[in-house]
């Protein structure tokens, strides 16, 4: 006989925490499953713990709207529970006249997203606000910030946890079939639980987690691809008080400055097509390419002051031969099966946008 409960959310990254906060905060009672040891191992920790305005996403798509909504849900979450952040504001800058097409179209697709407060400055205007820096002009996000990542999903987990949600770490999904209404979930080592609602927030495994779900159908299930971005970190103080973005490139953001909450900076990350999930070596022949780049906005950095950080690896999913740019919230209405969403291709700026895709999975579960 199957353990009942009315809530399965497979992954303790910041996602799949704010997800079944989400749900706990219904009355529904929830259980988070996750594969590793403890909380936040996989994506949730390789990031540049930025908080986005929503500047660069496509006008409507679930990355513009959830990141808008998320920054403010996420910015009063942390005031609330004191989880340590910091509005430092960003620079995103052109570095030659050539890009200042780029950067006006960066302007315009902020404010098609709802994000006001942007600033133009010509090269003067952006070196009074950082003497180290070169650019032909720049953006000023006011609102850019950075957070503690690992103190917000602690905080989200203590809000789970409070709500009568609970959590069981060591715990891998291996299979999941359909049942008269519910799903019946076997976990690696034999365990059975059936569930109403199943969230798959898995990260980068969650396309191959969906593969061992009966009744979807392979239509519905994205292929992984897996792009890592290398971290490099500087020695000493870095001149800035603002994180410095490069415009934007494909499939990333550019090597760009961000600060921790000590002020110690580093940069990335770039982007490195791998074909594991689990290649998080830094590639270390990539630092040539670093110093290149970041000398285009600050042509001071210095010779060996960069050392390898670590690596992180974007969940990226194609359907078909097309790589998504987009999230992809993915509920019964698209692919039939009762109680099943899947979360696929839920990367940057997913740390910014997880109280909002939590609140987005909770109304579409409201219903069931």
């Amino acid at each position: 006989m199957s353990e009942q409960v009315e809530c399965v959310v497979v992954g303790a990254g910041v996602v799949g925490l704010a997800v079944a906060r989400a749900l706990a905060m219904q009355g529904r009672e929830v259980l988070v499953l996750e594969a590793a040891p403890a909380i936040g191992t996989g994506t949730s920790s390789r990031s540049s713990e930025v908080v986005h305005a929503g500047i660069y996403y496509a006008t409507d798509s679930l990355k513009a709207q959830l990141c808008v909504r998320g920054r403010a849900l996420l910015v009063a979450f942390c005031d609330r529970h004191g989880v340590e952040h910091r509005r430092t504001g960003k620079l995103i800058v052109a570095t030659s006249a050539s890009q200042l097409p780029a950067l006006e179209a960066a302007n315009l697709q902020a404010q098609a997203n709802g994000v006001r407060d942007l600033q133009w400055l010509d090269a003067a205007q952006a070196r009074a606000l950082e003497p180290a820096l070169a650019c032909e002009a720049a953006l000023l996000s006011p609102s850019t910030g950075i957070v503690d990542s690992h103190g917000l999903m602690l905080a989200l987990q203590g809000d789970v946890e409070r709500h009568g949600g609970f959590l069981v770490t060591n715990t891998a999904l291996a299979h999941v079939q359909q049942a008269k209404n519910a799903l019946t979930l076997r976990a690696a080592d034999g365990t059975q639980v059936q569930a109403r609602i199943l969230v798959n927030a898995a990260g980068l495994s969650a396309p191959l987690l969906a593969q061992h779900f009966e009744g979807l159908a392979p239509e519905h299930i994205p292929t992984p691809r897996y792009a890592k971005g290398n971290y490099f970190s500087l020695s000493g103080r870095a001149p800035f008080s603002r994180l410095i973005y490069p415009v934007p490139e494909a499939a990333g953001l550019g090597v760009h400055l961000t600060l921790d909450l000590g002020g110690q900076a580093r940069f990335g990350p770039d982007v490195q097509w791998v074909d594991a999930p689990d290649d998080l070596a830094v590639d270390v022949r990539r630092g040539d390419a670093f110093y290149a780049e970041i000398r285009k906005y600050w042509p001071a950095l210095p010779d060996n002051s960069l050392a390898p950080a670590y690596a992180g690896i974007r969940p990226k999913i194609a359907f078909g031969a097309s790589v998504c740019s987009d999230f992809v919230i993915q509920g019964p209405q698209v692919h039939g099966v009762a109680g099943l969403v899947n979360l696929f291709g839920i990367e940057s700026p997913g740390l910014t946008s997880a109280l909002a895709i939590g609140e987005h999975v909770a109304v579409l579960c409201k219903s069931w």
